[in-house]
């Protein structure tokens, strides 16, 4: 099923990502926990991509598992950062003979020492050039594409950052799901300009649990999001402490997801980190919401 369908009903959704192994011994482990998330029913599940070497088949491989046997729709992310445009092909075409729809089309991150090489023999350079192609060899692919609510770390600022996000919208992604976010008020004024700058497909805010203090840094990292105050104030009391950190982490992102539905925001993508009963208790905080 197509993510645009499940988007456009008139209900209260949450999905959740999951990352694949690294190494080939792990990989019994995630697609267990994957599977206990799957049995939670959520809207659809979405598997990132495990980029370079023998890894990026894990995303595949996964997906199929879930989607076929939990019959849970799944979004297959694909990356193009410093591949050929010739793998990049054999992967579209992998998806598409296991049955994905949904393709998350992303550029990647640029790591050190890919920001060291020379970026002008590379086939891609931005995301909007995978969007087409995914929807040059499928038309009928649903493409998802990233934003970020407080800009991309390489954009100028968020006027730039808007008009790249429109034209990787008009280039065929038919809905965006944000970088993590812990201020819902970023997300409903990031709303309000991408509608103003006619952006009108689905969006999706990501929440990402926060359960350990070690997380913090590394997410903010990652996305470079603001963290406001309150959120610091709950790590600096309960972070020494990881049951408590854990119980917290799963109360302030439960607080966001009902603020959001509250809002009329009626799909919630959950970064998970592959845990099974992180995602488990925040379905039972907003069961009876969810219906």
């Amino acid at each position: 099923m197509k993510l645009t369908e499940i988007l456009a009903r008139n209900t209260f959704s949450l999905s959740f990502e999951v990352f694949p192994p690294k190494r080939n011994d792990a990989f019994e482990s995630i697609q267990h926990a994957a599977e206990k998330i799957a049995a939670l029913g959520p809207s659809f599940m979405s598997v990132t991509y495990g980029a370079g070497g023998g890894t990026s088949r894990y995303t595949l491989d996964i997906a199929r598992i879930i989607q076929e046997e939990f019959g849970v729709p799944m979004l297959a992310h694909l990356t193009c950062v410093s591949s050929s445009r010739h793998s990049v092909h054999r992967q579209i075409e992998a998806i598409s003979d296991a049955g994905i729809e949904n393709v998350m089309a992303l550029r990647g991150d640029l790591t050190p020492e890919l920001e060291k090489s020379d970026r002008s023999q590379w086939d891609y350079h931005h995301a909007v050039e995978l969007v087409r192609e995914l929807k040059e060899f499928n038309p009928g692919f649903c493409v998802g594409g990233a934003c970020y609510p407080e800009k991309h770390p390489e954009s100028a600022d968020q006027r730039e950052d808007i008009r790249y996000l429109k034209e990787k919208v008009d280039a065929g992604c038919d809905f965006l799901t944000t970088q993590m976010i812990f201020d819902n008020n970023l997300f409903y004024n990031f709303m309000y300009k991408i509608r103003e700058a006619g952006i009108t497909v689905p969006v999706l805010p990501g929440i990402m649990p926060i359960t350990n203090a070690a997380q913090v840094e590394k997410a903010i990292k990652l996305s470079g999001s603001f963290v406001p105050q309150r959120f610091k104030a709950l790590v600096d009391a309960f972070g020494s402490d990881p049951a408590a950190m854990k119980q917290a982490g799963i109360a302030y992102a439960t607080d966001q997801i009902i603020d959001l539905f509250a809002n009329n925001i009626r799909n919630v993508h959950i970064y998970s980190m592959n845990k099974p009963d992180v995602a488990a208790a925040i379905v039972a905080n907003v069961s009876e919401i969810l219906g």
